[in-house]
């Protein structure tokens, strides 16, 4: 049931398309470009030493050129709608997570963005190694409360440095219109921050299924909503937060189906 009350589509409204010869050559030509330039990235691993800011502009250009990559091999590009509502200072980001793609955008789409991610991301070579110079927040999933006070504790300090702190309230990666299931992490953080929280809305995974190797050409919106702003009680949180975002994206996905193709 979502947050208005009515009831939410269930995982089988949508199913992925099927991918023909060209939107496999198409997608086996982005990852195989994508692999090649972590291997030549290697040596400048040696670079992290630096400050993080090296790393971060470093890590935005990379980002960017694979970005640019997916548009002309995949013919996958995206957009951004509700910039004007993102704040000047630090923020709570909660978004929908359909696919990859979005950990790439919102790092170049967000000034200086902190990920709450999974601890074990860290160890892919190259990629992980950056994201732990960024200073992203791993977090430990098995821990239990002592996970959630870390949580806490790492993101308070992210804010303090005017960073936005970038959360996926469900967790994983869902598919497009199945229904949501929103953790009280998302809230405990809200809580704790005492900062703005800016839901996020999108349908990447109409065109980058998740568990699929396959991309489809179109292109992706990704849409800021109006913040929520400090002080709510947890659930009069989790309820506005939940409907705006689901709302909103099965907008956005029916707007991609109907472009799709």
């Amino acid at each position: 049931m979502a947050a208005s009350g009515e009831p939410m589509p269930t995982a089988s409204a949508w199913t992925p398309p099927r991918a023909g010869a060209l939107v496999v050559l198409r997608s086996l030509v982005f990852q195989g470009l994508v692999i090649a330039s972590l291997v030549l990235l290697l040596p400048v691993c040696l670079f992290m030493v630096l400050p993080r800011a090296v790393t971060r502009m470093a890590a935005r250009i990379v980002v960017h050129g694979w970005l640019g990559l997916l548009r002309l091999t995949v013919g996958l590009a995206y957009e951004v709608r509700g910039r004007e509502n993102l704040p000047d200072g630090p923020c709570l980001i909660a978004a929908k997570h359909q696919s990859a793609f979005e950990t790439l955008a919102l790092q170049v789409i967000l000034k200086d963005p902190a990920f709450v991610m999974k601890r074990e991301l860290k160890l892919i070579p190259v990629a992980g190694w950056g994201m732990a110079r960024l200073g992203h927040i791993a977090i430990d999933r098995s821990a239990g409360a002592s996970a959630l006070m870390n949580l806490i504790r790492q993101a308070k300090q992210r804010i303090a440095e005017g960073r936005q702190v970038v959360i996926f309230p469900e967790g994983t990666r869902s598919a497009p219109l199945s229904a949501p299931t929103y953790r009280p992490g998302v809230a405990a953080l809200y809580r704790a921050l005492q900062v703005p929280c800016v839901p996020a809305a999108l349908n990447s995974g109409v065109f980058w299924p998740r568990n699929s190797a396959w991309k489809f050409p179109g292109r992706i919106t990704i849409e800021f909503l109006p913040a929520i702003p400090p002080g709510l009680a947890s659930g009069p949180f989790m309820e506005r937060l939940e409907q705006q975002v689901e709302e909103r994206t099965r907008t956005l996905v029916v707007e991609a189906e109907r472009t799709a193709g």
